[in-house]
Parts: C-alpha cells; structure tokens; sequence
C-alpha cells in the first residue's frame, strides 16, 4: 500500500498517465484527501492557472477509485500527536504521515517539508514527480 497526499494526487491527476505509474500499488488516502484536491483545483480554476476542464478531468480521475479512502480509528489522535512532535500548528499533513505509520506504508509526495517530516519519524517517503 501506498499512502497518496493531495500533492501526489493532484501532480498524478493532471498528468497525461494519470495513475498508470502506481497500478498495482494499492494507493489510499485519508478522507481528507478528497476535500483538500477539490479545494486546490476550484482555487486553480478560479486564479485561471488551469481550466475547468483540467479540473474536471483531474476531479474523475481521484474520484475514480484509483486511490482507496482508507480510514484507521486512531488517525485523529496520531495525527494530533504528530503535528504536536512535529511543532505544526495544524493537523491537516500530519493525516497522511499518520496514516502511513498506522499502516507501515509509504508516503507518496512531492512535498519537501513532508519527506523531511516523514524521515523525521522514521517513515519512507518521496516520489519522483511524472515526466
């Protein structure tokens, strides 16, 4: 299994293979993946730097069912946990790096600061951006 942040979604999603480059790699998200990509890509739209139609293509692709909603009883409280080590204010990446740890995955992002917080806990994280 690997654990998709929003980042990776969306990179994957407005990429011509779209997810073809993670078949069969069982990636998941937490439910807040779905909410926080729909969000970036309204603001996109909105500040024109993509159009409706990207949007809407990148929007069926995560919808799709590629990337399973993985849901843990305790993602909540590790994901506080988390932010509070990790000195953030907010718990919103902390979901995904907690959710990598309570499913011992790895973390697929093209974020910097959530590579060098996954390493910090001992996660693997990274991915290398599509071409």
């Amino acid at each position: 299994m690997l654990i998709l942040d929003a980042n990776a979604a969306l990179v994957l999603s407005l990429h011509e293979a779209g997810f073809k480059e993670l078949q069969g790699a069982e990636p998941a998200a937490p439910p807040l993946l779905w909410s926080e990509t729909r969000s970036v890509l309204h603001v996109n739209v909105y500040r024109g730097l993509i159009s409706s139609q990207e949007a809407k293509r990148s929007l069926e692709l995560i919808g799709s069912g590629a990337i399973k909603e993985h849901r843990h009883p305790r993602l909540g409280h590790e994901a506080w946990r988390i932010a509070g080590e990790l000195g953030w204010a907010k718990t919103y990446d902390a979901e995904y790096l907690a959710l990598a740890a309570l499913a011992g995955a790895r973390l697929v992002t093209f974020d910097r600061r959530l590579v060098r917080a996954a390493e910090r806990l001992g996660l693997v994280a990274g991915f290398e951006p599509p071409r």
